[in-house]
């Protein structure tokens, strides 16, 4: 059986000392991947180079960095360098973003956030090859013909998408090469697969050559583990804005999410939030239980479409606690 995994640093507030130590575990214990988000913190292209020139084997991903605050151009470059620096290991993750961040952090305008994301795709792909940048098919900006002055150790660059709108995901099969599912139902990516298949298509693609890699939340705490899956769904269904919360409704989850909102909303009740965490919610959502049974439910989910689980290293944790956690998921052959 295929066990790729790959870990993923929490969006935030992320130790880089320590985050370098989980990547040279992890590169010895025979994890696929390990992926670095990029916020409002570090930047993300330094520290994977960082990582690539202290790790032999594991893929380096960024899980994501955002398709506004550099050019689509730069992001090529970025991704060129470090895909050489790490002898051909990089992963080029992106997505949209939001509004708040592109434009309150950033100071970009969020202005189409689709066609953004498919210029950079159509971008990096042109500029990679060795092709014109004036033939990329790029709709927000008339290039001129600059090729890169280097030659790209690979010219294809896997690039994976963050997506939970059909119009994205059936880009995904159009044009790129992962889905990367945030909060997704792991049944319900059957949906997203027929979105990415009609995307494939279209374009005359061969949709099983296009990896589903959902960002997973995985607890193996054993009894503890089903209360803190409970706190987690709480903050995303109430804290986290709207988004997350009408992804769920439109899943089935709209009573569910409507008492956990209000719940949240109001400061004397908030605690009380979690409590309203249903346990499909919490299979749906969630791998809890001791070690073993975090195993074998990644296994599991693996004949729901789940090709590579992006499983999220425990947030703010001291490094006992995360060598435990990469040590407890370690896929064996």
């Amino acid at each position: 059986m295929n066990r790729s995994i790959g870990l993923v640093a929490f969006w935030k507030n992320y130790d880089r000392e320590l985050t370098l130590k989980a990547v040279k575990l992890a590169d010895e214990l025979g994890y696929d991947s390990f992926w670095l988000p990029e916020a409002w913190g570090y930047e993300v292209f330094s520290l994977l180079t960082e990582m690539a020139v202290k790790t032999e084997r594991i893929k380096l991903g960024t899980g994501i960095v955002n398709v506004f605050s550099r050019s689509p151009a730069l992001l090529a470059m970025n991704a060129a360098t470090v895909d050489e620096i790490s002898k051909g290991r990089l992963i080029l993750g992106i997505g949209t973003s939001g509004k708040r961040v592109i434009e309150g952090f950033h100071g970009r305008p969020f202005h189409k956030p689709l066609t953004q994301l498919r210029d950079v795709i159509r971008t990096v792909r042109t500029l990679l090859s060795g092709e014109p940048l004036s033939d990329s098919g790029a709709e927000m900006a008339e290039y001129r013909k600059f090729r890169l002055a280097m030659k790209p150790v690979r010219p294809n660059i896997p690039i994976y998408v963050a997506a939970l709108r059909q119009k994205s995901i059936t880009s995904i099969g159009e044009l790129a090469d992962g889905w990367m599912p945030t909060f997704w139902p792991y049944r319900e990516l059957s949906r997203g697969m027929e979105w990415i298949a009609e995307g494939a298509r279209s374009a005359g693609r061969d949709p099983s050559e296009i990896t589903v890699a959902p960002f997973t939340t995985v607890i193996p705490l054993g009894d503890m583990s089903a209360q803190k899956a409970k706190e987690i769904i709480s903050f995303y269904v109430g804290g986290m804005g709207d988004y997350y919360r009408e992804l769920l409704e439109g899943f089935g989850y709209r009573d569910e999410c409507a008492r956990i909102a209000d719940l949240y909303r109001d400061k004397a009740t908030r605690s009380q939030a979690a409590d309203a965490v249903t346990e499909a919610m919490i299979e749906a959502l969630c791998v809890a239980g001791s070690p073993a049974e975090c195993v074998a439910e990644l296994d599991r989910r693996r004949e729901h479409g789940v090709q590579l689980p992006l499983v999220g290293l425990p947030p703010e944790a001291p490094w006992p606690l995360v060598e435990m956690f990469i040590r407890s998921l370690a896929p064996t052959s």
